[in-house]
Formats: C-alpha cells, structure tokens, sequence
C-alpha cells in the first residue's frame, strides 16, 4: 500500500544554507533519516516486521516489535564494475543527532564505499550462486533477533538527485520511505500564494504489520516533524556540531543550501 504528502523544506533548506554559511554541510536524506528516527519511536507500532513462522509449520508468522531505529538507506554504488544497490545501515535514529547522523552518512558517500567492512557480506553474497546466496540471505532474516542488524526496521530511499518529484518502493520493511526532489512549488500562506521548496515524500507500509490509519499517522508526524523541524530539541545544542547555526526568518533564501557540484549517487547531490 501507498501513500504520500508533499512537505514544506522552507526551515530545513534554511537551517541547510545556514550550516553551509558556518562551514558545515547537511545533505537532505540526513534530515529525513532524523525526522524517521524521532516518528518510529513515537509509532512502535511500525518500528516493527513480521516475522516468518519458522522453525515449523505451526508457528503462525507473528509480528514483531523493536527496540531501537535502524535506517535501511538504499544507496547507488558500483560492485566489481556494475552499478549495484547497496543497503547502508544507520542505526540509533531514535536518539542520534543530525551531525552523527551526516557523519555516517558521509561514510558511504563515494565510489569505494562498496569497499567498506560492513559490506563484506554483501560482497561474499554476490560471489555465491544465486539459489545459494537467496538461501543464505533469508536464513540470516529468519531470526527477528537479528533482522534489525541484518535488514534495518525501516527503509530509507532518495530519487531527489534526479528529477524525480515522487516515486513508491518497498524495501523489505514495515515502513519504505521514498523521497523525491525540492523543487520551488507555489503554497498559500495567510492567503497569500508564494513559493516555497516542497519535497514529496512516499510511504509504502505492510498491511500485513500496520493498516492505513496507522501508517496515515505515520506520515502525518513525519510531515509535521519536518515541516517544523528544529535540531536543538533533542537536547544536544552545542554538543555535536548540529547546533550553534542560526535560521533566518522568512527573508533567507534557502535555495542556495543546493549548489554543491560534488556527486554522491544514490544519495543525491547537495538538493539530498
């Protein structure tokens, strides 16, 4: 099932050009992945995945809660020379910051990042026939213990790079969020029709784990969370790099948080 809203980025587009203006850069999915964190541990009701009725035929699928938020960030990178979708896994959503969040983030920007320690399964996978490799992968999913390690408890995609508006994936989890450009769009504002930057963001849920009116809310708290988005009320101003920026009012041109000529794939350029 899917559903999707269009989200006013006018403070976090802000809040970008005014971290840019203080030497330090903030991509779009960072924001979202903030913003996810904050809304799947108000909703643990889709923090959640339904698990397989394994080991035998008598144990009915049953769904299961966790803990914490772990982001599945989809991510388009080359593998032994082919472009391949890599699964990055950003963990702690619940209560990381947004600068803890951009730095792990930056860790897989970049054309090596298939390189990385934490895909050497991956790697291993692809080298195993392809029965074999399907059988080992869903092996390691049957645990619920070890599916958050192995396969996040919510995924996290980004066209934005593109001119892609809004676009619906399922990623294996609950809840997929996909996320499309920020574009300058017209929006009423006391009356008054203006321009603003506007994201869409999709959310495709399991209907077997939530129904509709929950994974309405969902998206209505990310909408609202995002729209008003402030990085100080998680209590951490000053601590880690995120705070000590200061937004302007309504008069900031936040557009020019996008330049940014530096290619990063599947994350998008500066507009992700």
């Amino acid at each position: 099932m899917h559903l999707d809203t269009d989200i006013d980025m006018t403070r976090v587009q802000a809040h970008r050009a005014a971290a840019r203006a203080a030497g330090r850069r903030y991509s779009v999915v960072s924001y979202l992945l903030y913003a996810a964190g904050r809304v799947l541990d108000r909703h643990p009701e889709a923090n959640a995945a339904m698990a397989p009725g394994w080991p035998g035929p008598l144990r009915r699928p049953r769904t299961v809660r966790f803990d914490g938020v772990t982001a599945k960030l989809a991510l388009d990178r080359p593998v032994d020379g082919e472009r391949t979708v890599l699964s990055a896994l950003v963990p702690g959503l619940e209560s990381a910051t947004l600068g803890e969040i951009q730095e792990r983030v930056d860790r897989y920007r970049g054309e090596q990042a298939a390189d990385l320690p934490e895909f050497k399964g991956v790697r291993m996978l692809g080298r195993l026939p392809v029965p074999l490799g399907r059988a080992a992968f869903a092996a390691a999913l049957r645990d619920p213990r070890r599916r958050a390690g192995v396969f996040g408890t919510v995924s996290v995609s980004s066209l934005g790079h593109r001119t892609v508006d809004g676009f619906h994936s399922a990623g294996g989890t609950a809840v997929t969020l996909c996320a499309g450009r920020v574009v300058d769009r017209a929006v009423v504002r006391d009356g008054v029709v203006v321009p603003a930057p506007v994201m869409r963001l999709g959310l495709t849920f399991d209907h077997r784990v939530i129904d509709g009116a929950t994974a309405a809310d969902v998206l209505s708290d990310l909408h609202d969370t995002m729209e008003a988005f402030d990085d100080s009320s998680d209590g951490t101003a000053g601590t880690d790099g995120t705070a000590g920026v200061r937004v302007q009012g309504p008069g900031t041109d936040a557009r020019g948080a996008d330049r940014d000529p530096r290619p990063v794939g599947g994350l998008g350029q500066s507009t992700r």
